[in-house]
């Protein structure tokens, strides 16, 4: 996520559009993919004192997390937002106005963290988990949705990206991205795998090491 963000490849990025595309695949869907599995917040609620984890723990069982962490919505942020991003003059804005170049990164992996512990639910607390056949469900539909973006953008240019740059940039979307895509559909399915075996119960406050507690709403 560093190297999308600074240093060379974020400068280049401001020139070419396939390099742009480079830093998507690692600030939208790699770095989110690690950053979950990692679990941030289970490292947060272990070292952190009682009366400060409360209040973390009261956030993840809250009703808006529960809203974003819904697969489908989660999904609709990530993917939706990287159609309004290509398919409208935000793309060009963006390399003119810094405030909408730090914006739109800060989506891209916001929206892409939020989508990938959405569907993979876990390992970090979830208690507003949704059952495997629903989180694989939102993930087809929305690698469908990525991947139909890439072929509009091989046949049709954002604006102001010259065409061959449009077309390696988009065949670098498709392509690159499907180990990611492929990662997390192994991931998300491991649950049956696992079917039969016993599982802890998570709580916002106790570390959850299994993925496949099923939404209780």
């Amino acid at each position: 996520m560093g190297v999308a963000l600074i240093g060379p490849l974020a400068e280049r990025a401001h020139l070419d559009f396939t390099v742009h595309m480079l830093g998507h695949v690692l600030l939208g869907m790699l770095g989110p993919l690690l950053l979950v599995l990692a679990a941030p917040v289970t490292l947060a609620l272990r070292v952190l004192p009682v009366h400060a984890a409360r209040p973390l723990g009261k956030l993840l069982s809250s009703n808006p997390l529960a809203v974003l962490t819904n697969p489908f919505v989660a999904g609709a942020l990530n993917i939706g937002g990287l159609w309004v991003l290509y398919r409208t003059g935000i793309y060009s804005t963006m390399h003119s106005a810094t405030w909408v170049h730090v914006l739109v990164h800060a989506h891209v992996l916001i929206a892409g963290y939020l989508f990938t512990f959405a569907v993979l639910g876990g390992p970090d607390p979830a208690p507003h988990r949704f059952s495997p056949p629903w989180r694989a469900l939102a993930l087809v539909l929305a690698i469908a949705a990525h991947n139909i973006l890439a072929k509009t953008l091989y046949g049709y240019p954002p604006e102001g990206v010259p065409a061959e740059q449009a077309r390696s940039g988009a065949e670098l979307m498709y392509y690159a991205g499907a180990p990611v895509e492929i990662a997390l559909i192994s991931l998300t399915c491991w649950s049956w795998l696992l079917k039969g075996r016993p599982e802890p119960r998570a709580t916002p406050l106790e570390p959850y090491t299994g993925f496949s507690k099923s939404h209780a709403g």
